[in-house]
């Protein structure tokens, strides 16, 4: 079975920088597409940003330019990096991974971005 566990999250200013891990064990990463989400207080989860098996990437609009999604089969883990950190960006961040007919969650990591 894949378990997903995320780290890296906490209070950040505005402007600055955090870099979110997803670590899987039980199972290889490599045929996984993997996702970054997020949810905000009373608000829906969102996408954040995708890559697939094959390092396709892809972002949401109000990310583009400042977040940058990686992955390290070696290490079995998925990477978010954020910067220019906005407030608009504090949200618990979930990663997910998926093939054709299976999902799987972890429980998220919050960020914060206050001065």
């Amino acid at each position: 079975q894949l378990q997903l566990v995320e780290s890296g999250g906490g209070l950040v200013q505005p402007g600055g920088s955090l870099r979110l891990s997803c670590t899987a064990s039980g199972r290889s990463l490599d045929s996984y597409a993997v996702g970054w989400f997020r949810q905000a207080p009373g608000k829906e989860r969102e996408l954040v940003a995708t890559i697939t098996n094959i390092d396709y990437t892809n972002y949401a609009d109000s990310v583009k330019g400042r977040f940058t999604i990686s992955r390290d089969n070696a290490k079995n883990t998925a990477n978010l990096q954020m910067n220019s950190l906005k407030p608009d960006d504090t949200a618990v961040y979930y990663c997910n991974a998926r093939t054709i007919n299976r999902f799987y969650w972890g429980k998220g990591t919050l960020v914060t971005v206050s001065s």
